[in-house]
This record gives C-alpha cells, sequence and structure tokens, in this order.
C-alpha cells in the first residue's frame, strides 16, 4: 500500500511537471508560417524580424537568449541570416554572417546596426516632447517678446523672458502647452505636455529679466512660450521588451499627431509613468472599449465586451504620464482604450 501511495504520488508529481513545462514553452509560441531562415534588409527592426517567427513579437529578448554568435543582438546587419534552432527544447533565434573558404573580415558602422524598434516613428518625441508637473510649468520662466517690440521670432533673433531659470544652464528650451493630461478614472492632473519650438542660448540675466538668443528653431516662439532646462537625452536604439508590471492597468490618454484615432507605429500617452513603476520598454496589450448597442428585444442598452486590439511598448516615461508606441494594431486604437499585462 505504502508503495502505491509513493508511486501515485510520484506520477502526481511528474504530471504537474510536465504540464508546467508545457505551460511555460506555450508562453513561446511560434507562428504557423515561420521561416527556417530570414535574410535582414535595410529598415528591419528586431521586433520585426521576431515577429516573422514568433506569435508574440515583443517576447523577443526570450529568443535571443542564447546566442554565441553575437554578443550583443542589437548589432546584427542588413544581408545577416537569421536562423531558427532549438535549445533545450526551445527555440533560439542564430545569426550567420559573411562565409566562404577563407577568414574575412566585414566591417560596419555601429549606427548601421538594426534597432530594436523603428526609431524614425518616436525620434521627434524623444527629442522634442516633455510632459511636466502644473507647479514647475507656472514657475518656468515666459518670452515677452522680442527686439523692437516684435511678438514672433526665431533663429537668430533676440528674445526677452521673464522670470527665474528653473536651472542655471547656459542652453535653454522654448516649449510650448499642447495641452494637460487629466486621468480618466480620477480627473487627476497629470502634467501639461509641452513641445519644443526652439533652443536658445542665456546672453544676459538683469533682475528678472533674461535675454536668450535663439541658436535653433523648430517653430517660431511667440509671446507667453516657456523657457526650459533642454533636456539631456541619449538617443539610442536598446530597448529590451518586458511585460508591464504585475497589477498596472491604464487607459490611453491621447493620439499625438493631433488625431483622436490610431494604429500601427502611432506615438500614444497613456496615464501612467515612473510612479507606477514604468520604465522603457514595458509591453501593454490594448483593449478597445465595447461598442453600446440596443437589445431588439428589451429595448435597453448593453456595452459589448472589450476585445484586444493591439500592442504597445513604452519608450519615454515622465512621473505620471508615459508615450508608447504602437506596435501592432488589428483595430482602431482611440482614446479611452485600456491597457492590461500582454
Amino acid at each position: 500500500m505504502k508503495k502505491l501511495l509513493c508511486g501515485l504520488l510520484a506520477f502526481v508529481v511528474l504530471s504537474f511537471t510536465h504540464v508546467s513545462a508545457e505551460t511555460r514553452e506555450d508562453s513561446l509560441l511560434l507562428r504557423e508560417d515561420y521561416p527556417q531562415e530570414y535574410v535582414v534588409v535595410k529598415g528591419d527592426t528586431l521586433w520585426h524580424i521576431s515577429g516573422r517567427f514568433l506569435q508574440s513579437p515583443w517576447k523577443w529578448p526570450e529568443v535571443w537568449g542564447v546566442n554565441p554568435q553575437v554578443d550583443n543582438p542589437h548589432l546584427i546587419y542588413p544581408g545577416d541570416v537569421i536562423y531558427l534552432t532549438w535549445v533545450d527544447g526551445k527555440p533560439r533565434l542564430g545569426v550567420r554572417r559573411d562565409s566562404g573558404i577563407y577568414p574575412r573580415a566585414r566591417t560596419s558602422p555601429l549606427d548601421h546596426a538594426i534597432p530594436a524598434i523603428p526609431l524614425r516613428d518616436i525620434i521627434g518625441f524623444l527629442n522634442d516632447n516633455r510632459v511636466l508637473p502644473e507647479d514647475i510649468l507656472k514657475d518656468a520662466p515666459y518670452v515677452l517678446g522680442g527686439r523692437s517690440a516684435r511678438i514672433i521670432a526665431g533663429a537668430g533673433d533676440r528674445v526677452y523672458a521673464r522670470g527665474t531659470l528653473l536651472e542655471e544652464q547656459r542652453r535653454q528650451g522654448v516649449y510650448r502647452a499642447a495641452g494637460e493630461y487629466k486621468d480618466p478614472d480620477t480627473d487627476e492632473m497629470l502634467g501639461f505636455e509641452l513641445t519644443k519650438v526652439a533652443d536658445a542660448d542665456v546672453k544676459a540675466q538683469a533682475d528678472s529679466v533674461i535675454s536668450l538668443d535663439v541658436v535653433k528653431s523648430k517653430k517660431e516662439i511667440r509671446v507667453l512660450d516657456r523657457v526650459v532646462p533642454t533636456e539631456e537625452v541619449r538617443i539610442q536604439s536598446i530597448f529590451y521588451p518586458q511585460s508591464s508590471p504585475d497589477g498596472v492597468e491604464g487607459k490611453i490618454l491621447k493620439v499625438l499627431g493631433g488625431v483622436r484615432d490610431g494604429g500601427q507605429f502611432n506615438v500614444v500617452a497613456i496615464n501612467k509613468g515612473v510612479r507606477e513603476g514604468l520604465e522603457p520598454g514595458h509591453v501593454f496589450a490594448i483593449y478597445r472599449q465595447g461598442e453600446r448597442i440596443k437589445d431588439p428585444v428589451t429595448k435597453d442598452f448593453v456595452i459589448l465586451p472589450s476585445e484586444r486590439s493591439g500592442e504597445l511598448m513604452v519608450f519615454k516615461v515622465f512621473e505620471k504620464v508615459s508615450y508608447g508606441l504602437i506596435m501592432q494594431s488589428t483595430d482602431v486604437v482611440s482614446i479611452g482604450d485600456t491597457l492590461r499585462q500582454p
């Protein structure tokens, strides 16, 4: 009897272990039409390449986990051959470089390596957009005007601002408020979005008036634009996608670019940030709000269930707001759509 119980217990343990292993492996599912090899071309991204093999492309760090051919999976270049292999029963991607009878070296500039995500879609938002708390924005100096009472100025002009610099540094940014963010659930003020219009150097300060020489402008400087220290941002293509933190759900506040609805490769603002533990690389699943329809029998209105419509990856994080890039979408993405763990 004792041997029988031990045998049953061992069977249960082994069965549970087997099911757990299958569950873990199922979390990294391959596409049905995945290729055995893929040749990298200009314009590819790691997300795009992984999407040819995986049903969930954001899990590409897992398939690059064991790759002795490439020390840094970001250093992959057009012409490289990506192939599927298996390590301990799990799919892995390897890289095959130039081959031939004789050894040879191939050199490529580092900035020619393919990025993790399409940088062309986010570069402007990395450089030119910021979200500041209301109190900081109110304390920032504001533009009075330019020489000869001008109310519009550009590169090469001198402008004057009034107030106290937030940071005593020579290079300052001139920003324009582009709107405010409020939490759709709590009505909490999350911050003001600012768009950079110019870069200016501080030339003099007399009492509360600041003289600035405009060195570069994207748009004309106007009265009441704000002077804020230039943000030191190092542009890089390195993002490591990972699931968003446990228990953190959010909503889309805005589709940046002046439109209400968006799709793949549009940038959106969401109502979660540093205080919720978000970091660049966190991935959310997007759920479209269910439609409100009228029941033909009872005549009352019914809200249909939310349905998954895409995925986004966070690439820039502020205290209470973050910017994310929509990496995949099967439906229109709109303001108010819900974000959950993928």
